[in-house]
């Protein structure tokens, strides 16, 4: 589940206020003396504690993977004149701009543009210019000699001349991954607490999605409940690039310690793992509507607020504004998408064979949903609406087992698959480094605060 809006994020927090008193997010505490020592961690690294760079105790994780270096192709070259000793030239690319107006204003001949894009895929990328991408290039008398397009921190794409031909390579520069880490209590919400502890938007976002299938973001959160994070950190000669993923977690909720573990799953994509090999993605999410709060719950004896009348309530209300991406929640075929009634706009998904899940009151339908499609869990399939009987915008989510409506509050969602036996000892030789930090973090913070 990628590309999430934050805001609904924050509008999570109004329905947790309501059960936690107000008050200042506690910041999470630094570590120090025996307790750096007894995690492994030098004295001069013990605020890493509460986040940021630090290279904890034996982690070990993989190489940072990047895409192979494209091989090298040559395309013939008429003689021009050598370029050799000129000088460098930075261009940031502007809106609007292609390579062609770039060579135009730059006085280099529309000629030698076409031989650097004859060479075809390997550069490929300098047909898709983007406002700030940033082009270095030497050249005189219309010829170029070097173009060197910088894709990311840590790739770019190089084009030279070499004696009568060009020639295109794509260099992948030595980047490092370090683990940081960070621990904090919630006080008043997951948002400000990852944000006092020094975790991005998208590490919370990250948090809460791994954890997601066991606990409500929305509604399960309590003053004291803590969490403490492993992840990675990209640098590049000494200076830090941007933050990786999670590689571990610890969430406690209510008392009750969740774990996970990244590792490489059967189908060759990274998933979390409970400490046992257990996989914590379910077959199904919990909500298809990050961070709402709940306007309605499942019930047989409920007062419809337009028809006023009892009316068994066989689903759940999620409040949200219009337009709110709603997600899938489990992987499935479009069974029908039209309007239903008081349903109004309507999907209902068919998951492996057995189960069905319906969305009603949609505003509208995603442009790749359509009946007979097959959907992926957490794709979006439609947008919160007030189509059909509906008092304002919102999401009515319906749950079946073998035809029979179930609670998705509290119906047991049926688990993935675990990892094989033949697997079970890598991921344990690579998780047990990451639970004994998560477990030494958990210590530290809470002997600091005094948590029960």
């Amino acid at each position: 589940m990628i590309g999430h809006d934050y805001k609904h994020l924050r509008q999570a927090d109004r329905p947790v206020r309501r059960r936690l008193r107000h008050g200042h997010v506690l910041a999470v505490g630094m570590l120090a003396g025996a307790s750096a020592l007894l995690m492994g961690i030098l004295p001069e690294q013990a605020d890493a504690v509460r986040a940021g760079p630090a290279e904890i105790g034996a982690v070990t994780v993989e190489p940072l993977s990047l895409p192979p270096l494209t091989e090298a192709q040559t395309i013939p070259l008429e003689p021009t004149t050598e370029a050799e000793g000129d000088d460098w030239r930075e261009i940031t690319v502007r809106s609007g701009d292609s390579l062609a107006r770039i060579f135009s204003r730059e006085g280099l001949s529309a000629s030698e543009l076409h031989r650097i894009m004859a060479l075809g895929k390997p550069v490929r990328r300098l047909r898709n210019l983007r406002p700030g991408d940033r082009i270095r290039l030497r050249g005189s008398n219309g010829a170029v000699a070097e173009l060197v397009l910088e894709e990311d921190e840590a790739r770019h794409l190089r084009v030279w001349r070499e004696e009568e031909s060009y020639r295109a390579e794509r260099v992948s520069l030595p980047v490092e991954r370090r683990i940081g880490h960070a621990s904090g209590i919630i006080h008043d919400s997951l948002f400000l607490a990852g944000q006092q502890a020094g975790l991005s938007d998208t590490l919370i976002m990250e948090l809460a999605q791994i954890f997601g299938w066991d606990i409500d973001f929305a509604l399960d959160i309590r003053e004291g409940d803590r969490f403490t994070v492993l992840y990675e950190e990209l640098w590049l000669e000494g200076r830090k690039l941007r933050d990786g993923r999670i590689v571990a977690a610890e969430f406690v909720n209510r008392g009750h310690t969740y774990r996970a573990v990244r590792f490489r799953g059967p189908e060759g994509d990274d998933r979390f793992y409970t400490p046992e090999g257990r996989s914590l993605r379910k077959s199904f999410l919990r909500t298809p509507v990050e961070f709402s709060r709940i306007s309605s719950r499942f019930s047989l004896g409920r007062r419809h607020p337009i028809l006023n009348r009892i009316r068994a309530h066989k689903g759940v209300d999620y409040a949200a504004p219009r337009g709110t991406p709603v997600r899938a929640t489990g992987d499935g075929k479009v069974e029908f998408r039209g309007t239903k009634g008081g349903y109004g706009r309507t999907i209902v998904l068919r998951h492996a064979g057995r189960y069905t899940t319906l969305y009603a009151h949609l505003n509208g339908y995603h442009r790749k949903v359509r009946k007979g499609a097959r959907v992926k869990q957490g794709q979006i399939i439609g947008y919160v609406g007030s189509s059909g009987l509906a008092t304002g915008p919102h999401l009515h989510y319906e749950f079946r087992v073998d035809g029979v409506h179930r609670n998705p509050l509290t119906v047991r969602l049926p688990a993935a698959r675990p990892l094989a036996s033949t697997r079970l000892s890598a991921f344990q030789a690579q998780a047990t480094p990451l639970l004994a930090q998560l477990e030494a973090l958990d210590r530290v913070l809470v002997a600091d605060r005094g948590t029960p």
